[in-house]
Order: structure tokens, then C-alpha cells, then sequence
């Protein structure tokens, strides 16, 4: 798997260990109760666009968390 600026959060979220790289990067939608009710629609990047967070070294650490434990 790989993420992409377009990937949904759902599917980022199934994956062990990727909440705390998100919050690193001051992700808000890891604990927003709102968020957990569009997770099927929200797309990493928008969220990024949104709140300001550095999408490009966001994508690149969780890529390189998935390619370090072969998710």
C-alpha cells in the first residue's frame, strides 16, 4: 500500500501504528469526533490543505513507516 494525497482517511487509520505520525504532524482528525463520522470521504491531502500541515513530509513519513513494517 501507498499513500497518496488522495488516500481516505479510513484507510490510513486501519493501519497500526500511523495514528502517532499523524499527531506528530499535528493531524486533528486522529481524536476529532466530527472527522470519525467522514472518514469514508476525507482525503489526507484536503485535510493537510485545511489545517496547514506540511503534506508532502506527512505522505513521505507514513510512507516510510509502511515500507519500514511491509504494511
Amino acid at each position: 500500500m501507498k499513500i497518496t494525497s488522495e488516500t481516505k482517511l479510513k484507510e490510513i487509520l486501519e493501519i497500526p501504528g500511523i495514528s502517532e505520525i499523524l499527531m506528530e504532524h499535528g493531524f486533528p482528525c486522529v481524536t476529532c469526533p466530527m472527522a470519525q463520522m467522514e472518514m469514508d470521504v476525507l482525503e489526507i491531502g484536503a485535510v493537510c490543505s485545511m489545517y496547514g500541515i506540511d503534506e508532502i513530509s506527512l505522505i513521505e513519513d507514513v510512507n516510510s513507516f509502511l515500507i519500514k513494517n511491509k504494511k
